[in-house]
């Protein structure tokens, strides 16, 4: 019999970086345990935390994570799976990458770019890159750039988009549906005003997605 998904943490963490260092993000029941993946990576995550600080954009708190902003507008964000973290850049479909390290955070994202790390020395090795691409997001995001992508009938949620990215079965599983059950969960799971209703309807989702199903389907 298939395990029921863990609830979620009934307070997301949104105090300070600091406290999301020490605490976790508070989106599920590993909050302020060992086992919260935060904690698996934190020095890769102050290493990250350092490279943003340096770039002089403005540190703050959104959806659990810490978010980087330049007047107001989200830049990018570092955020922590179960086996890497990385720098979630809102604009990085417009970036010139040219070491090819960027990565999309799911089959239907149009915006939004990953750059993963799994280690200090892959910061480090990483620096320059990384921050280079930090000066090409606050560049755009001056210019008032607006990034084209590929039309789409609904963007993916955000929540679906991390999980999708942080569980490659799940991924790919939602890579094969058909566009319509691809869309029918896109639908249930945008439907929810608050980030945690979304998230927790993530979750309700993943097991009919790797089953092939779409939402309500059986």
């Amino acid at each position: 019999m298939a395990k029921a998904p863990l609830p979620l943490a009934s307070t997301m963490n949104r105090t300070s970086v600091d406290a999301y260092l020490r605490d976790g993000c508070g989106r599920c029941v590993h909050y302020r345990t060992p086992a919260c993946k935060v904690r698996t990576w934190t020095p890769v995550l102050e290493a990250l935390r350092a490279i943003a600080q340096a770039s002089g954009l403005t540190e703050t708190m959104k959806w659990g994570s810490p978010c980087y902003t330049l007047a107001g507008k989200n830049v990018l964000m570092a955020v922590a799976f179960k086996e890497s973290c990385a720098l979630q850049f809102f604009k990085g479909a417009a970036l010139v990458d040219d070491a090819g390290l960027l990565e999309s955070p799911g089959p239907n994202s149009r915006f939004g770019r990953f750059l993963r790390f799994r280690s200090v020395a892959e910061v480090k090795a990483r620096r320059a890159v990384a921050t280079r691409l930090i000066e090409q997001a606050m560049a755009l995001e001056r210019a008032g750039t607006k990034v084209v992508g590929a039309a789409a009938p609904e963007p993916v949620p955000d929540e679906l988009a991390r999980r999708l990215a942080a569980d490659p079965a799940l991924g790919r599983a939602f890579a094969a549906l058909t566009p319509g059950r691809r869309r029918s969960h896109v639908l249930h799971i945008s439907g929810a005003k608050q980030p945690e209703t979304r998230a927790r309807r993530v979750e309700r989702c993943a097991p009919d997605i790797l089953a092939g199903r779409g939402f309500n389907e059986r």
